[in-house]
């Protein structure tokens, strides 16, 4: 599928969701909306396995045929004429991938329930997604549809509203996924879109879960460049990938997809929001990656909830290539005294209750491995704030792990108008020195949130990796100076944002002047003379 036709999909199913949604908030609609797309792709890929399984078994009957029949797919033919086998079928599928789903509850059949109007369709569909979690082998689909409530007044107040209003949503993303390709790179975009989309209409709720693409990018392009060396170029290959604030998990898609399809061993990402949680496992399937290559945790990420990070054997403890994040801004947290001796504060110290912003940052830092990289999003105040932050911020520098400071424009994000900042950190980074990046002035405004273009994106990266340094933009600044500014990270310290007056030659500006009275004398000069042939009063 072409990125025209990719684009279009999505914006096919965003126009589906904008008309059907009616008064339901869009967060919930989101929610029904996904899923059903979830399920479409899970159905596919389950049918196309199952055809591969069952080689010369598997039924070849065309779709006129198998409705002749009476049946919705092939595979529910399959399980009519061989009901003894069924059972050793689904233990094998269990095995190859890792879930399960019988003929009643495949999207072709949901789908022909809501085109019939049955009204066992709202019925059909909960058995199906319950079916789905119960029975699958592995961890990652338990509770994938534990938020989607299709018994909610939101849908209807009585049964026969709830499953009517099903039957018009599934039968709509039904027709309208009809003309195109549905492989997962497709809807695994459409995916996307459908999520920046439904972000865009959620206001500050919109920061628990969606990271804008562009500033995306920028983050994924920092990590994904080599982590000791920025210069030399690309990373091969990462064992391991980690955000501590998952989200939807786009960022983690967006590092996988620059790396390509083998270029992480394993993702790894945390999300406390189960909703979100629900969603980025989700994505993470819907774009082809397999279960056993990504795990995401629900948990507190601040309580370190995750058994895995809990290893006090430093040999046994997980460390991670890369760690890409964008926590909650100026999160309001409770720092318990028990939390003064963990091992992710005790040298640093504890941030405030009105501001986790570095104990999400010290979290992320004590996982990352010597030799990788780690880039952060996070509110300007991290850089100036005074009491235990700026002790924070000290040690940081001292030890010199803060590698480079990159300033944003305003207004990027839908959960916030404020200017953010990225911190990229390093455990071993070689240049005893701060690199600034000033890309606050270099944005294209939109009508609601501002945009980076893909020139402004390949300024950042291109500065981040050869550590140029340009007037107004960039530059690299000694420790020793930012010492002496008591380690006060603001940007506008060591970068000039003024605007420089034009420099006047006194001398050319003279002679112009001095030309100019002349014309205007002989101007006048002119002009008094056709006055006075004309009889009228003369000039002064």
């Amino acid at each position: 599928m072409t990125d025209q036709e990719q684009k279009q999909l999505g914006k096919t199913l965003w126009a589906i969701a904008d008309t059907l949604r009616g008064a339901m908030n869009a967060d919930d609609f989101r929610d029904y909306m996904l899923a059903f797309l979830f399920l479409r792709y899970l159905s596919d890929n389950y049918e196309a396995a199952a055809a591969k399984e069952l080689g010369a078994d598997y039924p070849t009957e065309p779709a006129d045929v198998l409705r002749k029949l009476g049946v919705n797919s092939r595979l529910e033919l399959w399980y009519q004429d061989n009901p003894d086998d069924t059972g050793v079928f689904e233990k094998q599928m269990r095995r190859r991938m890792h879930y399960v789903i019988r003929p009643e509850y495949l999207w072709t059949s949901i789908a022909e329930l809501a085109r019939k109007q049955q009204d066992e369709l709202l019925d059909t569909l909960q058995k199906g997604l319950d079916y789905i979690e119960t029975e699958s082998f592995a961890s990652t689909f338990r509770g994938l549809f534990s938020e989607i409530n299709l018994s909610s007044d939101k849908l209807g107040k009585t049964y026969p509203e709830r499953n009517a209003k099903l039957c018009k949503i599934i039968m709509e993303i039904a027709n309208g996924l009809r003309d195109f390709s549905t492989d997962s790179d497709a809807l695994g975009d459409a995916y996307e879109y459908l999520i920046g989309q439904f972000a865009a209409g959620s206001g500050k709720k919109a920061g628990e879960f969606y990271t804008p693409q562009f500033v995306s990018d920028i983050l994924s392009q920092i990590v994904t460049l080599d982590g000791q060396e920025p210069a030399t170029g690309q990373r091969a290959h990462m064992d391991s990938l980690m955000d501590f604030a998952c989200g939807s998990g786009s960022l983690l898609l967006n590092v996988r997809h620059r790396m390509g399809t083998h270029g992480v061993g394993k993702i790894f990402g945390q999300e406390k929001n189960i909703t979100t949680y629900n969603l980025a496992r989700m994505n993470m399937l819907l774009h082809g990656v397999k279960d056993t290559e990504f795990e995401i945790f629900h948990g507190d990420t601040l309580t370190n909830d995750w058994d895995i990070l809990r290893e006090t054997n430093p040999a046994k403890m997980p460390r991670f290539d890369a760690i890409v994040a964008n926590p909650p801004f100026s999160y309001r947290w409770d720092p318990t005294e028990a939390l003064g001796e963990d091992v992710r504060f005790k040298n640093h110290g504890l941030a405030p209750k009105s501001a986790a912003d570095f104990a999400f940052l010290l979290h992320g830092f004590h996982y990352l491995k010597d030799d990788g990289v780690m880039a952060i999003i996070l509110p300007h105040g991290v850089l100036f704030r005074g009491g235990v932050e700026a002790r924070i911020r000290t040690k940081l520098l001292k030890d010199g792990h803060i590698d480079t400071v990159i300033g944003l424009p305003a207004n990027l994000f839908y959960s916030t108008g404020i200017p953010v900042c990225i911190l990229v950190l390093k455990k071993c980074k070689k240049p005893n020195d701060v690199l600034f990046i000033n890309a606050a002035e270099h944005f294209e405004k939109g009508k609601r949130q501002n945009r980076l273009t893909d020139a402004h994106i390949e300024k950042i990266v291109s500065t981040y990796q050869f550590r140029t340094e340009e007037t107004r933009y960039s530059r690299r600044v000694p420790l020793e100076e930012i010492e002496g500014n008591e380690f006060n990270l603001n940007i506008s310290r060591y970068i000039s944002t003024a605007t420089v007056d034009e420099e006047i030659d006194l001398v050319a500006t003279h002679n112009e002047l001095v030309r100019l009275d002349q014309r205007v004398k002989t101007a006048t000069t002119d002009h008094n003379r056709f006055l006075k042939e004309l009889g009228l009063p003369l000039l002064p």
